[in-house]
């Protein structure tokens, strides 16, 4: 259960379980190395007193275009605000495989999700990038954005680990001959 949901389903619900694989059968039979997704952010007016807003990734789902293209406020009660932003690609390249392979092999596959909010406009935010290369998130932290994560479905892990499988190749480890072993001219 996430901690911002109120009971009695007053957040909107996740995409259906069923609906989810249908999507991601889809996709897998057509080899299709990219899914369209959702971001729902949470916007939160002085969580205490040090900031005035706080944003929080809310969740990331499948989007077959359910939701439209426009970003589209869902809730607002004045202190909290969830925004849904749809059409993401996430896309899948050989060049980041050990990425998604290290995504994989943590215990909690994850999408990564970088945003950005508005200095002119502070009560603004919106998101810039979904992906799932863990190695990318890293280099996007590194440039100092602002990247969340949320649990990815065990779906969207299966879609992920089968283009690992296929495509991920692990470079050999070459033996390091130890110095001592060496000619004295080749240390």
């Amino acid at each position: 259960a996430h901690p911002h949901r109120a009971e009695g389903g007053a957040w909107p619900p996740r995409m259906t379980a069923c609906s989810l694989v249908m999507a991601l059968r889809v996709y897998a039979s057509t080899t299709v190395s990219s899914i369209r997704v959702a971001v729902q952010l949470l916007r939160e007016a002085k969580p205490n007193a040090w900031e005035d807003w706080r944003f929080e990734l809310f969740d990331v789902t499948l989007d077959a275009g359910q939701f439209g293209s426009d970003a589209r406020l869902l809730r607002d009660d004045g202190k909290r605000a969830l925004t849904l932003f749809p059409g993401f690609e996430v896309t899948l390249h050989r060049d980041e495989a050990e990425g998604y392979h290290l995504n994989l092999v943590t215990g909690q596959p994850v999408f990564f999700v970088m945003w950005r909010s508005d200095d002119a406009d502070p009560p603004r935010a919106w998101p810039e990038l979904v992906t799932v290369s863990y190695n990318e998130a890293a280099r996007l932290m590194d440039a100092q954005e602002h990247v969340d994560n949320v649990p990815m479905p065990a779906e969207v892990s299966a879609w992920v680990q089968a283009y690992v499988d296929e495509h991920y190749r692990p470079e050999p480890k070459k033996r390091k001959r130890p110095v001592s072993f060496l000619k004295p001219e080749g240390r």
